[in-house]
């Protein structure tokens, strides 16, 4: 009923969660009036024929009016302007900023970064080498220059591949650092194939050097699987076949792609039996990291090198839905 008002507006329309969406009336406002009036209009609405409040953030970018609408409740309209937005924008804690987990928060106030305009004042190369390429992201994001447009109505987005990377807390310097690594990472991939009802039918690695070279390289598997030995094991032979070691490693990324529903029909392997008391097994893993924590079940060989491997990619890395940076 909601989304039925907002197609009297605009067509482009884009869910954010059940109760969120962005909606892009720019080529409306000849007909109802600026942003703010619009928005005004669909709150009105919404106590009327819905019995619903509603608050809405109004801004020139998706962040930002996503920002505004959580920024003021239960029945308000905020808008962010490009004359406003350091005076209203800036002083707010940085977790505020969509997509700053808690992981990232942490490690950004570790940095002196608690505010969003500390983010956004910050030298932009720096946040690269603590964050990667989401440093220059949520950067973006801070000075509000994000130019992600919001998709048609209808249009909906498809998860392609599932995949996780980290730029390690050393260098990688042999075939025993890197599969420490891939295993990590290869556990987090399936735990999230697992969680979505999908297997992968393909494997990729993507590692770069500590001089930023990188290479990349993929793998078809013979059966679908959401299982981190399968994947791990996968991802090791590629890199085994690729890589020569003239360098060391500082980043390496997993991935699962060509996905497949995992109670789809699959052609059974009669030369590898035991599947399904594995896939169990990880399910079951699943069921008690939910509860007890990430930690609470390791492999052994997570041990050998806490300080390598201590880290969680499945919850300490943001992890966004492709649409929106289309």
């Amino acid at each position: 009923m909601a989304r039925a008002i907002y197609t009297e507006y605009t067509d482009q329309i884009e869910s954010f969660s059940i109760d969120e969406s962005w909606l892009d009336v720019s080529g409306s406002t000849s007909l109802f009036g600026d942003g703010k009036t619009i928005a005004d209009i669909i709150r009105k609405r919404f106590r009327e024929e819905l019995g619903l409040t509603a608050s809405v953030g109004v801004s020139w970018n998706k962040i930002f009016a996503k920002l505004g609408s959580d920024m003021k409740k239960p029945d308000i309209t905020t808008v962010i302007t490009l004359d406003n937005f350091r005076e209203t924008v800036w002083p707010l804690p940085v977790s505020e900023l969509l997509y700053v987990g808690r992981s990232t928060r942490n490690k950004l106030n570790n940095r002196a970064v608690f505010t969003i305009g500390d983010l956004a004042l910050r030298n932009i190369n720096k946040l690269r080498l603590l964050l990667g390429v989401w440093g220059e992201t949520l950067y973006t994001f801070a000075n509000g220059l994000d130019t992600s447009p919001v998709r048609p109505a209808g249009e909906e987005g498809i998860v392609k591949s599932i995949g996780n990377s980290t730029t390690t807390v050393r260098n990688l310097q042999n075939n025993e650092d890197v599969k420490l690594i891939i295993f990590v990472l290869a556990e987090s991939v399936a735990a999230r194939l697992r969680k979505h009802g999908l297997k992968c039918t393909t494997v990729s690695i993507s590692v770069r050097s500590n001089e930023l070279l990188s290479l990349e390289r993929q793998s078809k598997l013979h059966v679908p699987t959401f299982l981190s030995d399968d994947i791990a094991e996968r991802a090791m032979e590629l890199f085994t076949s690729s890589y020569c070691w003239d360098k060391p490693i500082r980043s390496i990324g997993v991935r699962g792609a060509d996905l497949v529903t995992a109670d789809g029909h699959v052609q059974i392997d009669l030369f590898d039996g035991g599947k399904t008391e594995v896939e169990d097994l990880e399910r079951t893993i699943d069921i008690l990291r939910k509860r007890f924590g990430h930690y609470s079940v390791q492999r052994c060989s997570m041990l050998l090198d806490r300080k390598l491997t201590g880290f969680n990619p499945k919850e300490d890395h943001v992890i966004h839905t492709v649409s929106f940076f289309k």
